[in-house]
């Protein structure tokens, strides 16, 4: 039986920071490039896979701030993983309680679209340790955030082998990294 497949989608600076406290949308790093590949990307059949704190910080974004892509966004159909919220405002969005990990098995074994998460750092760390990912997408933005970086992406993640399956250069700055985890382990010296 064939499966939909799970792409996650993470923003980060050069040196592994999903954000940072005074970071601008995008690191302030948006482009006319950048903005077509979210366009594309959110355009095709997919159903977006959220943790509680993405879903709520895209979902209260001022009037002002919501653009094409969000709008785009908001409509399609979405999962919100939490065990906090109650109800979701947008259109063709549930609340799940249920375990993670066994919902997406479920949702990509049942699903006539493939998966995507955007942001939500927890559950794209579940799933990469869980092996439920395909995709791995990095968009890198060309800046080091230092101290003022917050929650490192790659903190507490399990080791494993990463296939390159693509690259592109975005506004000449931004770099997307796309890659594919293998299920192997990563390469280690010998001792002894």
């Amino acid at each position: 039986m064939r499966t939909q497949p799970l792409t996650v989608d993470v923003f980060l600076s050069a040196d592994g920071w999903a954000g940072a406290e005074d970071s601008p949308g995008f690191f302030g790093y948006h482009g006319p490039e950048l903005a077509e590949w979210i366009a594309t990307a959110s355009a095709l059949p997919q159903l977006v896979v959220f943790g509680r704190r993405t879903y709520e910080a895209l979902a209260g974004l001022p009037e002002e701030a919501r653009d094409e892509s969000w709008r785009r966004m908001s409509e399609l159909n979405a999962v919100v993983f939490s065990t906090t919220l109650e109800t979701a405002s947008w259109p063709n969005t549930r609340v799940c309680r249920g375990d993670l990990v066994a919902e997406v098995g479920r949702l990509k074994a049942q699903s006539e679209v493939p998966l995507r998460t955007m942001g939500s750092l927890s559950v794209a760390r579940q799933l990469l340790d869980a092996g439920l990912v395909d995709r791995l997408r990095l968009m890198t933005f060309p800046l080091l955030l230092g101290a003022s970086g917050r929650e490192p992406f790659f903190a507490g993640a399990a080791a494993g082998e990463l296939e390159l399956i693509g690259s592109q250069v975005l506004d000449g700055r931004v770099l997307l990294i796309e890659y594919r985890p293998t299920g192997r382990d990563i390469p280690r010296a010998r001792v002894g």
